[in-house]
């Protein structure tokens, strides 16, 4: 378990997710961080797992989910992305992207949607584009860590430049209260 300071397009993890691999082409700078994971903890929730691995705050470790806000399930979906120790204030998100109702997708359909395993989503590197949610306590950290696209692998990312890579929003879709999904 470690961590490991990337700017270079060299890949010294031997995975290339295609979340790393978007963060290279943008090149944008990222720590890597790793972790053992371990099925015992799943109903904790993985960030809070990874996070007390690599001595972190969990506060500055963030899940992705996605949401389905379309009238048929499956079609329309939002990526969100709030702390690990907080749950998604789904009216929140709903207001915020123009819709009045919200709900978590399928997992089977989060995998299908974004070519990651459930526990391994990131914003990045997904197969389908979708309109994402940042939680706006991002910006309360210099460095956010977000999953770098696989269980045991985040990234350490500035939250500026997270943002205008995704092309993303910003608005108060945390709820407290720490939460699995």
């Amino acid at each position: 378990m470690g961590h490991k300071k990337r700017k270079t397009t060299e890949n010294s993890v031997g995975v290339g997710t295609p979340a790393l691999m978007q963060l290279e082409e943008a090149g944008i700078s990222f720590t890597i961080y790793t972790y053992k994971h371990d099925t015992l903890h799943e109903t904790e929730g993985f960030g809070l797992e990874g996070a007390a691995q690599i001595d972190k705050d969990p506060n500055s470790m963030y899940k992705t989910l996605l949401v389905d806000i379309g009238e048929r399930p499956g079609h329309d979906l939002v990526t969100a992305v709030v702390p690990v120790t907080c749950h998604l204030n789904l009216k929140q998100l709903a207001a915020t992207v123009g819709v009045k109702k919200a709900q978590m997708a399928d997992p089977d359909v989060a995998q299908k949607q974004t070519g990651y395993v459930v526990g391994g989503i990131s914003p990045l590197g997904q197969k389908m584009k979708h309109v994402t949610v940042l939680d706006e306590s991002m910006l309360n950290f210099e460095e956010v860590l977000i999953s770098g696209g696989r269980r045991g692998l985040s990234v350490g990312v500035s939250p500026l430049e997270l943002q205008e890579l995704l092309g993303a929003k910003i608005a108060p879709i945390a709820a407290q209260g720490s939460h699995p999904l």
